[in-house]
């Protein structure tokens, strides 16, 4: 083990993941699991093993057994329901592996890295908030992961030698990220709540985002709870029109609450009933992270 290449699984390997994989040096041996084959040409092409395997079908999962002392969990909760079976599924398969095979790959234990939502807090009413906030989610979305995190800890608590931290994550932007500025919705028109209705929303840059996880994967610590949220302190008008002003287009329509109940659609209209800034400081001062883009002015 001291001279074989340090291993990393990466699960749900979209964007954030292939950014994390392309930060790793070259000392890291990364694989991902997939369920999609059409995908194993552009994962090789990047140096990433893949991994065949779906966490919907836990028979799949199998081979995960003593694959990597690291693993970074950014595959999502199913669309429905109110658990989250497929963390159960990632989990059991990995502890099937730790028990049957103790030292291999997990011999100098196991480091397990959750992307999660700052949804899970709901509403603070603009409140700045920390990580010893207790967890309010609002909508079905929120409960699977505070279903998913809750597994998570007790995985890690009642097994020897795993640690689990839990990144809470905002809003992901960045350039050149599928649909990852609002330049689409400015160009749509897509209206918003004025001024004395808005809600504060937080960020990161999809970049420093990555670099966050594999922080928490090296540094982060057992049971840990860590906001991967940039210094921005916006409303969300003003960082649409922050983000009008650097694209040169127009602003987005401002609307009272009861309008934008009737012009928005239901999911959109869930996250205009939020409010709440991200306290970061654990993120840099524990993982000892320095972000490239500390706010939206930098990042768009």
């Amino acid at each position: 083990m001291r001279f074989r290449r340090t291993r990393l699984l990466i699960v749900g390997c979209g964007d954030v993941g292939l950014r994390a994989a392309a930060a790793l040096p070259a000392r890291v041996r990364v694989l991902a699991l997939s369920s999609s084959p059409a995908r194993y040409p552009e994962l090789r092409a990047r140096g990433i093993a893949p991994l065949a395997g779906n966490l919907d079908q836990p028979t799949s999962l199998r081979r995960l057994a003593s694959l990597a002392p690291r693993v970074l969990h950014l595959a999502p909760p199913p669309g429905q329901g109110e658990g989250d079976p497929r963390t159960r599924a990632l989990l059991r398969a990995l502890a099937r592996g730790s028990a049957q095979s103790p030292g291999a790959g997990f011999g100098y234990g196991i480091a397990l890295v959750y992307g999660s939502t700052s949804g899970v807090y709901g509403d603070c009413a603009g409140a700045l908030i920390d990580e010893t906030r207790t967890p309010r989610p609002l909508s079905a979305r929120a409960r699977r992961r505070v279903a998913a995190e809750r597994m998570l800890r007790d995985w890690g608590r009642h097994g020897a030698q795993r640690r689990v931290s839990i990144l809470r994550i905002p809003g992901i932007y960045a350039p050149d990220r599928p649909g990852g500025t609002p330049r689409e919705r400015l160009l749509a028109g897509t209206p918003t709540l004025r001024a004395e209705d808005d809600v504060y929303t937080s960020h990161i840059h999809a970049d420093d985002l990555a670099r966050a996880c594999l922080a928490a994967l090296w540094r982060g610590r057992a049971h840990r709870i860590y906001h991967a949220s940039d210094d921005t302190r916006l409303k969300l008008g003003d960082y649409l029109d922050l983000a009008a002003e650097r694209y040169g287009l127009p602003s987005a329509p401002r609307l009272t609450r009861a309008q934008a109940e009737q012009a928005l659609t239901p999911e959109r209209m869930s996250f205009l009933r939020e409010s709440r800034q991200l306290d970061n400081r654990r993120l840099k001062q524990e993982l000892r992270l320095r972000l490239r883009h500390p706010t939206v002015v930098q990042g768009l």
